[in-house]
C-alpha cells in the first residue's frame, strides 16, 4: 500500500500508526461538522466507507452526507458506501456479544480489501450502549479487546459517543480503551490510553469485587 493510501488528515490533525479513535461530541452537528472531511475524503480516495448507527437517524444521516457534497445513492449503489442500522451489528438478536461482533469487525475490514479497496473508514455510533439489551454492560471491555484487533489492519476506525447521553465514569473509561482521541473538534494522541492486557485485567478485578460484595449482602 502506498503511504498516500494510508495517510489521514482530519479533525486538525495527522493520524499516525494507531488507527483506534473515540470522538467526543456533544451533539449530532458538531460530529458531521468535524468528520465531514473524514467520511467525504475516504469516498473521494476511492477507500470503503462502512457506518453503524441509529436506524432512527439513517435518513438523517443521509441527508448530512449529501450536504457535506457526497453523491450519498452513488456510493451506496457501488457498495463503496454501507450504513447499518445497530440491530443487524451491535444488536443483533436484540443483545450485545462481543466476540460476534469483534469477528464481525474483521469480516467488514477483510471484505473490504477482498473487494479490492485500499482502506476502510469505519464509523461507529455507540449509543446503542444506552438500551436496555443483554450484553451492553461489556462496552468497555470490548473496546478495550478491539486493540488486540485493530492494528493487525491499516483501516481506520472511529467510535463516536454523545457526551450529552453518556455518564462521566463510562465516558473516562471509554476514553482509557482508545490509543487516539477527538476532543473539542480536535485529532490527538490519548495520553490516557492503558494497554489492553492492563487494562482487562482491571475491568475483571472490578468484576469479582462486585460478585464479593453480592455474595456478603
Amino acid at each position: 500500500m502506498r503511504a498516500s493510501d494510508r495517510s489521514a488528515q482530519f479533525a486538525g490533525g495527522t493520524l499516525g500508526a494507531q488507527r483506534h479513535i473515540c470522538a467526543f461530541f456533544n451533539s449530532i452537528d458538531e460530529e458531521h461538522r468535524v468528520l465531514r472531511s473524514f467520511i467525504r475524503d475516504g469516498l473521494d480516495r476511492g477507500q470503503k466507507g462502512f457506518h453503524v448507527i441509529d436506524p432512527d437517524l439513517r435518513n438523517a444521516h443521509l441527508q448530512r452526507l449529501a450536504d457535506g457534497g457526497i453523491n450519498v445513492e452513488r456510493a451506496i449503489g457501488t457498495g463503496q458506501l454501507e450504513v447499518w442500522p445497530w440491530q443487524d451489528a451491535y444488536l443483533r438478536g436484540q443483545r450485545f456479544d462481543q466476540d460476534a461482533m469483534l469477528a464481525l469487525i474483521e469480516e467488514v475490514l477483510q471484505s473490504s480489501a477482498a473487494a479490492g479497496y485500499p482502506l476502510t473508514r469505519l464509523l461507529a455510533h455507540m449509543e446503542w450502549a444506552l438500551l436496555d439489551r443483554p450484553g451492553v454492560d461489556d462496552l468497555v471491555e470490548y473496546e478495550t479487546r478491539l486493540n488486540y484487533v485493530l492494528p493487525k489492519y491499516d483501516d481506520l476506525v472511529i467510535c463516536a459517543y454523545d457526551l450529552t447521553k453518556f455518564g462521566a465514569s463510562v465516558t473516562v473509561d471509554i476514553l482509557r480503551t482508545h490509543p487516539v482521541v477527538i476532543i473539542g473538534g480536535t485529532l490527538q494522541e490519548n495520553p490516557f490510553f492503558v494497554p489492553p492486557d492492563q487494562l482487562l485485567l482491571e475491568i475483571r478485578e472490578r468484576r469479582a469485587v462486585r460478585r464479593d460484595a453480592r455474595s456478603a449482602s
